[in-house]
Parts: C-alpha cells; structure tokens; sequence
C-alpha cells in the first residue's frame, strides 16, 4: 500500500489485514458484539452485558458474535439457545435467564480445570483438553454441533476462535465453516459445539493444544491457500483464540461498520519475588507480553472509534465507570470493580456473590458505555440484576 493516509488508517486498526482485504473499504451496516477471554470472570462479565443488551433491546439487533476463550463459553451458549429465545414486540428476550444465566451459572459453581489438569497428567490415555471438552459437554452443550447454531437468517452468526498453532493464525468455528485463510475452510462442519469452545478456550500451557482430526477431502480447493497440503489439511493443532486476539476482533472489526467491545481479560499481578524455575517464568513472561498486546489492541479500538474508522464502543473490567462522564451511570466504585477484575483467569469454582457481583458490574459496564456512545436516548436500567450483591 502507498505511503500516507492510508498506511495510517490502516496500522491504528487494531487487525491484522491480510492479502485480499481492503483496510479501506467501507465497511457494511451492521453491529458486531465481541468477547473477550478471561475464564470464568470474564464469561460472567459478558453474561451481564448480554442482560443489559437483551434489556435495551439491542441483543436481537446484532448480526455477528465473534468471542475467544472465556467469552466463548458464554456466545456459544446463546448461539445454542438462539432460536429458542421468545423476543416481546421491544425485542427483549423474557426467558434469557432461564436458557442463558441459569446454566452458565452452574458451570461457574464448579471447579473444571484442576481436575481435568490432573486427570491428563496422572490417568493413561486422558489428555486435559479431552477432558474439559467433556465437561463443557456434561454442563452445557450435550452432544449439540455447529450446525446447531443459528442460520445467518434466523439470528447473529456466531463465530468462535481459536488461534491456529500450525499457521500462526485464527481459526474459525461456525455454521457456515471452520478453518483458516492459510489451509483453507471445510463447509458445513458437523464438529461438536464442546470441542470448538474447548479449543478457543485452551488456555496455554495447561488446556492446550487441542487437536482435530480432518479429512483433506472436505476442504473447500475454492478457499484453498498456501498451506491446503498434507499435514495441515489432517490435523489442526489449536490453543487458545486469546493468544492470537484476545479481544476477539478480527471476524467482526473487518466487516460490519458498528462494533462492541466486551473486555473481561485480566492483568498479570504484580510479583515481588518472581519465580525462576523455566516453566513458572517462562510462563510469567508470556503473561506479560500478552498484557502488553491486549493493551496495544484496546488503545487501537479506542482510538479507530475517535477517527471515525468505527461506530460502537468499548467497556472492560478494569474501566472506571466514572471515565464514561455518565451523570446516572449505575453504583460502581473502582476500588470494588477492580478486586472483581483481579478475580483469578481461572475455571475454578466460584460462589454465588462473586458470580452476581460479576454480573450486575458486566451490566453496568455495558449500560453506562451503550448510552454514552451509541444509544444516548436510552433511559438508565432500574438496577442491578442482582440488587442486594452490588459490585
């Protein structure tokens, strides 16, 4: 691309284009709703913006999900109840709750990670992303597949990603396809919902790889790329969608003109006396360099708002509600929220507090960020969800 304007809209995008892509095209009418990873913290988050969204009757409007990691549990979730959503004439689903909250909820009140960690290590013939696919199996999904969620008219197109090991890039589940630019996309997959979040959601180094077994036949030569040969067409080997794009972008900054951020990812803590066995630091170190990206893609979010390039907004776990200049945003001091954003990156067990207080900040976050940059006319929610946890 020639040096210039272009060149400058198209590095303070916070994508990656590729050959093909045009950074300057306009992009289509449209909202995107993306979520981030963060375990079972940020699954919860999102599961309150998801309240507020339902609630202002901008849930039934969005015509793409795109999520990572922890923020896949929850879009994979609504893709699967998608259809059985009752929508009033405000387009507000009244049984959400019950099809939505109630069941992720159970999962947050129980421990996964540990359990299948040591089941991989200790058992013969168990791996530990077999086994939180299992359990993502047991608590959610059922045997339910890809072809299960919604059709691009019958409701949003949810895509879940996953990072590609083998390509070093995103690989996508959704009705339509899975794969990536590089091998090629296989039409229609019949892939289990569990294995596709499993995937996205395989935090490194323990969750992960996660990897499946294709058939080169079923690629699509028309989507053929550079690497649609033997053993990529085989065997993918995937991790987690957040160490490509924690923010989970991509799918949806590239296409529609109105984009939603939801950030529920964490921040390495500090540590005084830093470990110094390899794998703690090396471990350590990838944390800091992930926090180091997932900040350079919130600064460009922002920043592609303020130069017009995006409508939309950004709200995450670690904002100060006050920054929004929001004169009846709801109860949330920053002191509170971010002891509920340093909650650990975990799929541990969480109590029945922790798991509302989560909720009602999501909801809040949401509220006070719609209304200050895309619905001003929206009135302020009568409260939290759940009144009596607060934040």
């Amino acid at each position: 691309m020639a040096n210039g304007k272009a060149d400058v809209t198209e590095n303070v995008q916070p994508v990656r284009f590729i050959e093909g892509d045009q950074p300057q095209a306009k992009p289509k009418p449209g909202m995107a709703l993306c979520l981030s990873g963060g375990g079972y913290r940020a699954m919860l988050f999102h599961v309150g913006a998801l309240m507020r969204l339902n609630q202002m009757g901008l849930l039934r409007t969005v015509v793409r999900v795109s999520s990572v990691s922890g923020g896949s549990i929850a879009a994979a979730m609504l893709g699967l109840i998608w259809k059985k959503l009752e929508f009033d004439t405000n387009s507000n689903a009244g049984n959400l709750y019950k099809l939505l909250v109630e069941p992720v909820r159970r999962l947050a009140g129980t421990t996964i990670d540990a359990g299948c960690i040591l089941k991989g290590i200790f058992i013969p013939f168990k791996s530990t992303p077999d086994e939180i696919t299992a359990a993502y199996r047991e608590s959610l999904f059922g045997k339910a597949t890809l072809q299960d969620l919604p059709s691009d008219t019958e409701g949003p197109r949810f895509v879940i990603n996953a990072t590609n090991v083998q390509t070093k890039v995103l690989w996508r589940f959704s009705k339509p396809y899975m794969g990536d630019y590089r091998v090629g996309l296989i039409r229609n997959p019949k892939l289990e919902l569990a294995v596709a979040v499993g995937a996205s959601s395989g935090f490194p180094p323990f969750l992960s790889p996660v990897q499946l077994t294709l058939n080169p036949a079923n690629f699509d030569p028309a989507t053929k790329g550079d690497l649609q040969i033997e053993p990529y067409t085989s065997t993918a080997v995937l991790t987690d969608g957040g160490v490509y794009d924690n923010l989970g972008l991509e799918t949806a900054w590239k296409s529609y003109e109105t984009i939603l951020v939801g950030d529920g990812s964490g921040v390495a803590d500090d540590e005084p006396k830093p470990k110094r066995d390899w794998l703690q630091h090396v471990y350590r170190v990838l944390t800091l360099l992930d926090d180091q990206v997932v900040s350079l893609r919130k600064r460009q979010v922002i920043a592609s708002y303020q130069m017009g390039l995006r409508k939309g907004s950004y709200w995450g776990i670690r904002t100060d509600i006050k920054n929004y200049q929001l004169a009846d945003a709801l109860d949330c001091p920053h002191d509170r929220t971010l002891v509920l954003a340093n909650t650990p990156t975990r799929l541990k067990k969480l109590d029945d507090t922790l798991q509302e207080r989560l909720i009602n900040w999501g909801f809040a976050a949401c509220d006070a960020a719609i209304r200050k940059h895309v619905r001003g006319d929206l009135q302020k929610p009568p409260g939290f969800p759940y009144p009596r946890s607060g934040v």
